[in-house]
């Protein structure tokens, strides 16, 4: 599943080429995802004007004129390219799509095509109005962004508190840190010298302090690199990410640990399972 710093590459390469623009054509090509599609969707996407995108969490937001927003979630296999309809191949009258996966799509009056591709279809759509975004069933109960200033060590501190559960499975729960993922949360632990089986009550003071540099500063790097290219992300432009070549300990069980000397004093990155998820780590480094 594309993680914060994916699904913020993607709504900022949406940003760049829609805002401003006007959506002349909007074709679905089915009534659903993973759950079934808003009645009209099509219609009420046509002749709008976009005025502008925000990520929360996982989740983009197109702001429309006339106060609604579409919510998009990629889901598991989900993405969304950007091309010239000359390029991508112009919808004819029976509105024959190039891709047998591309659910969406949207014609701009600039001439661009914005597709909608997801084998799976573990991804979502919706409208709602912009004025109340936050209370929408999917994004109400997220906690904090982890790059905006809300997410400070104060904040972690206060919400681990008294918790005994994995600190890896804590940081995993969006209603603590919206958007933090499995690819980022092991690097971030990786980061700040912190084990993902501590138990995350005893994560307070300087923990904390480095935890939460560590998940910024992660963070911040892989949007910089355009994300992690896994299987069907790529960056709008149909680009790849490049962060998957930072990856410390993510992928790397039973390769050295690039912080140790090596053996005997280490013997490199290992995998655990955590709530059906796998967990990279270095044991002599990581208390």
């Amino acid at each position: 599943m594309p993680e914060l710093p994916e699904v913020e590459t993607v709504m900022r390469g949406l940003a760049a080429r829609m805002s401003g623009r006007r959506i002349v054509r909007a074709h679905l090509a089915r009534a659903d995802l993973r759950w079934a599609l808003p009645q009209r969707l099509a219609s009420r996407l046509t002749g709008a004007e976009i005025l502008g995108f925000r990520r929360r969490a996982k989740y983009i937001l197109m702001r429309l004129a006339g106060g609604e927003s579409m919510l998009i979630h990629l889901g598991m296999s989900g993405r969304l390219l950007v091309r010239k309809d000359s390029e991508a191949g112009a919808l004819n009258g029976a509105e024959t799509l190039r891709h047998p996966h591309e659910h969406l799509t949207l014609l701009t009056d600039d001439g661009w095509r914005i597709s909608l591709i997801d084998p799976r279809r573990f991804g979502c759509l919706d409208l709602l109005p912009t004025e109340a975004e936050d209370q929408h069933r999917l994004l109400a109960g997220l906690g904090p962004e982890p790059l905006e200033d809300a997410f400070s060590a104060e904040y972690l501190e206060k919400a681990l508190h008294g918790r005994t559960m994995s600190l890896k499975a804590a940081l995993m729960d969006q209603r603590l840190v919206a958007g933090l993922g499995n690819i980022y949360a092991c690097e971030a632990l990786y980061r700040a010298e912190l084990s993902p089986k501590r138990r995350a009550g005893t994560v307070r003071g300087a923990r904390a302090e480095r935890l939460v540099a560590a998940i910024k500063a992660t963070l911040s790097e892989a949007i910089a690199a355009g994300g992690s290219s896994l299987r069907d992300y790529v960056q709008p432009s149909g680009a790849l990410g490049y962060f998957q070549h930072a990856w410390k300990v993510y992928g790397h069980a039973g390769e050295p640990c690039p912080r140790c000397p090596g053996p005997p004093a280490c013997r490199g990155i290992r995998r655990l399972v955590q709530s059906a998820r796998s967990s990279f780590y270095c044991p002599r480094i990581q208390r």
